[in-house]
């Protein structure tokens, strides 16, 4: 079984979880406490040097990154799979996660925003200011590329939830924690409420995990 080295309130690790409930493979959860710096600490560099989460644990070996992680689980585990047949298809739905992945989360993420507010003195209005413009910005173009698809289902693509899905989902999470109006992307807000609506991405939430509140 694999060991999952996370904490709840993680973007990233949000992602890995619902990847992983989607292609149904189990794992042991291991809470990574952000709040008490335990990332910082030997006993998990020693698993990531960077001392980020999450840390993905096949046998012997550990996964870090969580892109390159859902990306070997597509290798290693192809079905369900994440991503559509179709190099092109699979182009789009690529670009869609990285606007999340590449964009809006890494300039949102709890470094920079602890930067933010102990070294710039940041207070809580200008975290969400910040968090929201970014958002915003990423959000905007994601609208566009759903209401540009007329084949999509419920999700970011097609008929079923997918690696797009896998990556928007947590970043709506984010995005109502700082919180930012919805309201202006009604297509994101649906395939929110669509994927929230099945159990793999129910059990992949935050508030579920044993080591939220």
């Amino acid at each position: 079984m694999f060991k999952l080295y996370n904490f709840f309130r993680s973007g990233t690790s949000h992602r890995l979880r619902i990847a992983l409930e989607l292609k149904g493979l189990a794992y042991e959860y291991v809470a990574v406490d952000l709040r008490r710096e335990a990332h910082l600490g030997d006993e998990f560099r020693a698993l990531n040097p960077q001392g980020l989460v999450p840390v993905l644990v096949d046998g012997d070996l550990p996964l870090t990154q969580s892109p390159a992680i859902i990306e070997w689980l597509e290798e290693r585990h192809p079905n369900p799979p994440l991503l559509p047949d179709d190099p092109d298809e699979r182009a789009r739905v690529r670009a869609m996660a990285a606007i999340v992945g590449c964009d809006i989360h890494p300039i949102n993420n709890r470094r920079i925003l602890e930067y933010l507010r102990h070294s710039l003195g940041a207070d809580e209005a200008a975290i969400n200011a910040w968090c929201g413009t970014w958002i915003a910005a990423g959000f905007d173009a994601l609208e566009a590329m759903l209401a540009d698809d007329g084949r999509r289902g419920d999700f970011c693509f097609g008929g079923r939830p997918g690696l797009a899905d896998v990556y928007l989902v947590p970043q709506v999470e984010s995005a109502r924690r700082f919180q930012v109006d919805l309201s202006r992307w009604p297509r994101i807000a649906a395939v929110d409420a669509a994927c929230g609506a099945l159990d793999a991405f129910q059990r992949a939430a935050p508030a579920q995990q044993p080591d939220a509140g």
